[in-house]
């Protein structure tokens, strides 16, 4: 067994998963006669891992909704190193692929690329966060005593990040889901007010939407909150590893990229000194909000030889799926734009407004055939 994981839990009862099962089946007509209005295999998955681990099933649907948008990707990895709809992780820093494998005894192959095995390995690790955590066994049936064990599935070791990450999976569960499979499987979930019991996390301070004004109280091993360029964002400082102090150019270029990855996912990434990577903001699918995470008078790498003279700004989602480049996002990310030339002096033309995969020498091919340049500009320039 892994360091750092735990014993193999064999379920609560097998039987229950089997009568859920059951039920699931019953309260449609009989699937041979119309077997569209049954639940389809992600239902059912979701449905059969909260049964086996306790996890409650909404909450287990928008811890994947806010990872992937139930979204696999065909087994292919996040920036994170993440995997399947639950983005199961294996990076130097956190393990939550191998921990599902252990407490499944399913191959990490399998948990890679078998929709169905990736659920319940994520329900396996939330079951063994829980645990770690201390939430009570009899307080497990209430969405809002899970909020220690998402935070940690999060962000291991960062609480201010792990609160970042659960206050996000909470909103979308009191917004409810209403999303298709990439194969076109509807997954619904009700809104539902829940009020988090955040324990532990109760007296972290989230990073701050806008400007301190007092002086950080924060200890020394939490980042400021105070943001430092753009006044509407938040403030989460990249580690100090993944970035340059100061400029040996004059900025005159935004670069615009799509992270393949979510919103905390891509903030947390540049916090990990193994990523070696960064960008200076970070923008949320979802609303637009924003987060800095370096200063723009530093130096982010993100894209190699333009480095010294751009400001990079990732945008959360994945190249091949539109449906992450949100009306909110654009807005959000072109008021940005439109701040960041005004304030650096830089033309708001696409010489100098630019896409990662335009930049001489990267490989990269963000932000992608979806991504709608006319309109971006059109926003950058007050339409």
């Amino acid at each position: 067994m892994r360091p750092g994981t735990l014993p193999r839990k064999r379920g609560r009862k097998a039987l229950l998963g089997i009568a859920a099962a059951t039920a699931l089946a019953l309260t449609a007509p009989s699937a041979a006669a119309a077997p569209e209005t049954g639940p389809g295999p992600v239902n059912r998955a979701f449905s059969r891992a909260a049964e086996e681990y306790g996890v409650p099933r909404d909450l287990l649907v928008a811890v994947a909704f806010g990872e992937t948008r139930l979204d696999g990707h065909d087994g292919e990895p996040s920036h994170a190193g993440g995997y399947g709809v639950m983005h199961l992780v294996s990076s130097p820093r956190r393990h939550t692929l191998q921990e599902a494998a252990d407490l499944t005894g399913a191959s990490e192959r399998e948990l890679r690329h078998d929709t169905a095995a990736n659920i319940r390995g994520g329900a396996a690790v939330l079951e063994s966060y829980a645990d770690r955590t201390g939430v009570e066994e009899r307080d497990r049936d209430r969405a809002a005593a899970w909020y220690p064990a998402v935070a940690r599935y999060g962000s291991p070791d960062d609480h201010r990040l792990g609160r970042f990450y659960a206050d996000t999976v909470y909103e979308i569960l009191e917004e409810g889901v209403r999303a298709r499979t990439s194969e076109g499987e509807p997954v619904i979930t009700p809104g539902q007010r829940v009020r988090p019991e955040r324990g532990r996390y109760t007296d972290v301070r989230p990073p701050a939407r806008e400007p301190s004004r007092e002086p950080s109280q924060a200890p020394s091993h939490e980042p400021e909150t105070h943001g430092p360029d753009y006044p509407s964002a938040r403030w989460i400082p990249a580690h100090p590893g993944n970035y340059r102090e100061g400029r040996s150019a004059a900025i005159d270029m935004v670069v615009v990229h799509v992270a393949q990855g979510t919103y905390a996912g891509t903030v947390d990434w540049f916090r990990n000194p193994a990523s070696r990577v960064s960008a200076h903001y970070v923008v949320r699918s979802s609303d637009g909000e924003v987060t800095q995470t370096v200063r723009d008078g530093d130096t982010a790498w993100h894209a190699r030889d333009a480095n010294p003279r751009s400001l990079g700004i990732e945008h959360e989602g994945y190249v091949a799926d539109a449906t992450w480049f949100t009306d909110a996002m654009y807005r959000a990310s072109a008021a940005l734009t439109a701040h960041l030339c005004d304030t650096h002096g830089i033309p708001r033309d696409r010489e100098h407004i630019v896409g990662h995969t335009e930049v001489p020498g990267n490989s990269h091919t963000d932000p992608g055939p979806h991504w709608d340049w006319d309109r971006y500009l059109e926003l950058v320039n007050g339409g």
